[in-house]
């Protein structure tokens, strides 16, 4: 028998995943309901913040009687809108994939559907996954909940909105430049990039690639913990693939730890500027964090070569992806898109080779410090989110950008050297713009990652329900 239940749609779009996936293991409530929830919470807040562009309604519906008793239970989530999803709208936020409706999906994604999760749409992204303002000119832009006024962050800036505002309560992304961890701290959710083979593989058409990966979002730690579980597992599909750990993400998570010791690094020793509103933020939180149970240094290893290394991997892996599309695809790229692939087409074979001659150095440099630290703490970006039309910021705290990937320099260290990141909200601007830090982790070192998160979430004591959009804009015109 079914126990009693009192929860209306928006009770459930307030709860936690985890708590409502304990709601579905009881039979408290329904995926079904759930997806009427979802539905009904999307109508509510897509006209202010344009963040799930495809919905799925009747997929969602259909596959709600199929998820009883799967890991998740028929739990709805976004998907971003790279990654394809069968016989859904996939345009990748570009105008030659427009009508682009895949035959297959993702690997990824049918783990994810086998373990329970219900696709309720797909969120938006800009153009190829480029950038860190969301928009492109098939859906537009999207906006930050907090401050519609303000952009979302990218490129997975339709997931965080998607879970800022309660429309999902799980939401997939990927990063290569921070493309989890900007918008997550921007929209105030929790952004995880995983070490390459965690959740799942690299690109389909170049499965060995380990700069841009997938991972979880969600709107806490323990919530992000237990979707990294549901993204865990070797495939022989995805040649990086790795085993599930044997205790899952979640469980550890939760476990009480051992002193933990933070290296705070306020701006990766000079490698990024930082504005003072940032730096204030993540200067209180650390301050908090000090207790006997918690230390925090000021503390960075030398990254000689960093940016350089960085912009060759990620030149090569545009050039070798987007740069290899059809020309009636290549025909639409925004300059800054097609710049990037121009940058890999003009590499040569010794500035590939000093690329990854460095970035082994600099793995083993980052490996070394963090024998002495369970994570390294530094911003996510230098800046909180710009005006919602411009692309990239020109300056940050005074400092010109050179492009529109320079304001992301913080990102470059984890991708560079593979090891997992996360962004953790720790705050707000005195505007009440959502402060996230970033957190790099050993290697491999997924759950103890987690385990820092939680007890930093816990410490800081921060909100993480749903918020409804906070206007600041004329919203006729996304």
């Amino acid at each position: 028998m079914r126990p009693e239940t009192s929860f209306s749609g928006p009770d459930l779009c307030a709860l936690s995943a985890t708590e409502v996936v304990d709601l579905l293991r009881k039979g408290a409530v329904s995926a079904a309901e759930l997806v009427e929830a979802s539905l009904t919470r999307i109508a509510q807040v897509e006209p202010a913040v344009n963040a799930t562009v495809t919905i799925c309604a009747d997929r969602a519906r259909e596959a709600a009687p199929k998820a009883a008793g799967t890991d998740l239970g028929g739990l709805p989530i976004g998907i971003k809108d790279l990654t394809p999803v069968a016989g859904v709208l996939t345009t990748m936020g570009t105008q030659g994939l427009k009508r682009n409706y895949p035959l297959a999906s993702d690997p990824l994604v049918l783990r994810l559907e086998d373990r329970g999760a219900i696709v309720m749409g797909k969120t938006n992204t800009p153009e190829m996954g480029a950038g860190g303002n969301t928009f492109n000119a098939i859906f537009g832009r999207t906006r930050n909940p907090w401050n519609t006024a303000r952009n979302a962050g990218g490129s997975s800036g339709g997931a965080a909105v998607s879970l800022a505002t309660g429309e999902v309560w799980l939401s997939h992304g990927s990063d290569l430049a921070g493309s989890l961890r900007t918008p997550a701290s921007f929209c105030g959710v929790v952004g995880f990039r995983p070490s390459p083979g965690i959740a799942g593989g690299g690109p389909a058409a170049m499965g060995f690639a380990n700069e841009g990966l997938q991972g979880p979002m969600a709107r806490n730690v323990a919530d992000c913990a237990l979707f990294l579980d549901a993204m865990a597992g070797y495939d022989p599909i995805w040649p990086l693939s790795m085993p599930a750990p044997p205790t899952p993400f979640a469980k550890a998570a939760a476990q009480e730890p051992a002193p933990i010791r933070i290296a705070f690094a306020p701006d990766l020793g000079g490698f990024a500027p930082v504005e003072s509103n940032i730096a204030d933020v993540l200067s209180d939180a650390m301050t908090r964090l000090q207790s006997p149970g918690c230390t925090v240094e000021d503390s960075c290893p030398d990254l000689p070569g960093l940016e350089k290394t960085y912009r060759a991997l990620r030149a090569f892996f545009w050039a070798a992806l987007p740069g290899r599309a059809p020309d009636f695809v290549q025909g639409f790229y925004k300059p800054t898109l097609a710049q990037n692939i121009a940058e890999g087409r003009a590499l040569s074979a010794q500035d590939i080779a000093d690329a990854q001659l460095n970035r082994s150095a600099l793995y083993d440099r980052m490996q070394q410090f963090l024998t002495r630290y369970d994570v390294l703490a530094c911003p996510v970006t230098g800046i909180a989110p710009g005006p919602v039309e411009e692309e990239f910021p020109r300056t940050v705290a005074g400092v010109p950008t050179t492009d529109y990937i320079d304001w992301l320099r913080f990102s470059f260290l984890a991708t560079t050297t593979t090891l997992p990141s996360m962004s953790l909200p720790v705050g707000f601007t005195p505007d009440g713009l959502p402060v996230g830090v970033q957190l790099i982790g050993q290697p491999r070192g997924e759950a103890r990652l987690l385990q820092v998160a939680q007890h930093i979430e816990t410490a800081l004591a921060l909100p993480s329900t749903p918020i409804d959009p906070i206007l600041q804009h004329d919203i006729a015109q996304p």
